[in-house]
């Protein structure tokens, strides 16, 4: 059984269709990562799955069934832009509020164990106003996690982190669904960050999935390319394009060739050509380079 099932999705606000035919598969235990451009359609479409605010057609179905209904609803958990905290209450103190607005028995006990899962329990005792901008996010997953749910939906919840908050977010990601019982939906722009953890990816683009595939699909379609710099980098430029189908330049300065040829025919052929090759290597595009290809229409 899949944790949602989207089918023939729709979204109008007035004239304009935000969200248009979408279909969508996010499977048990899935970290999916949801990705799209600014004004895409994704934040409307997590808004929909989560029932805060209705659909203009097509169906939503959680674990099998219609998403209105109140069971499967109460297994969703979601942060969607910031976490609702009195800024002057304790993070306990929130925490403590959210659980009595759920109903939570317990509620003390379970704070404590969410609060340790995003690895705040140290900081139950700070005031929510005197967080950092990664512990806010945390607080907010924290709450999100509160009623012991099985989905989970978060928007764009790296979003400012430093290096060692995404570290942390990572982990927090990967310790919810290594039960294989949770699935998350993630949004984000930090699609660097988003492959480390994501086991499954969604692409929309004018409010449609152009694209569905698991982190093995993705590391399959992602081409090889041989990375090279040499003393005369225009002349490698030129002779290169003449042999070559596909030879770009990237950021940092290196010269990368496409077709599927060894690094040692090339620095044969450069040499042939009285170049020498100071620098060649062989890697893959990851999902960033994947997705810009996608949106200009490369394969």
């Amino acid at each position: 059984m899949n944790a949602v099932e989207i089918k023939n999705l729709s979204k109008n606000f007035g004239p304009k269709q935000a969200v248009c035919g979408l279909d969508m598969t996010v499977p048990m235990g899935a970290i999916y990562g949801f990705i799209g451009e600014n004004g895409s359609g994704k934040s409307t479409t997590e808004k929909m799955i989560c029932g805060l605010i209705p659909t203009s057609g097509g169906s939503i179905k959680l674990y099998g069934k219609d998403y209105t209904d109140e069971a499967v609803r109460a297994k969703m958990g979601v942060l969607i832009e910031a976490p609702g905290c009195f800024p002057g209450l304790t993070v306990f103190d929130n925490m403590m509020l959210q659980a009595s607005n759920l109903s939570i028995p317990n509620a003390d006990q379970e704070v404590i164990k969410v609060l340790k899962t995003v690895r705040m329990e140290g900081a139950a005792g700070n005031k929510y106003k005197n967080c950092s901008l990664g512990m806010k996010q945390r607080v907010g997953i924290a709450m999100a996690l509160l009623g012991d749910p099985t989905l989970l939906v978060l928007d764009e919840p790296l979003n400012g982190l430093d290096a060692d908050g995404m570290r942390i977010m990572r982990e927090v990601f990967l310790d919810i669904i290594k039960d294989g019982q949770r699935s998350i939906i993630v949004s984000s722009h930090l699609l660097g960050e988003l492959q480390k953890v994501a086991t499954h990816y969604g692409i929309i683009r004018h409010g449609k999935m152009i694209c569905e595939m698991t982190a093995d699909e993705l590391d399959a379609s992602c081409r090889t390319y041989t990375a090279l710099q040499s003393a005369e980098m225009n002349r490698t430029k030129m002779l290169l394009g003449c042999k070559y189908s596909r030879v770009e330049e990237d950021e940092a300065g290196y010269l990368r060739v496409y077709d599927m040829v060894s690094p040692e025919d090339i620095v044969t052929y450069l040499y042939e050509n009285g170049i020498c090759v100071t620098e060649v290597g062989t890697d893959k595009i990851g999902l960033e380079e994947y997705y810009i290809d996608l949106m200009k229409g490369g394969k």
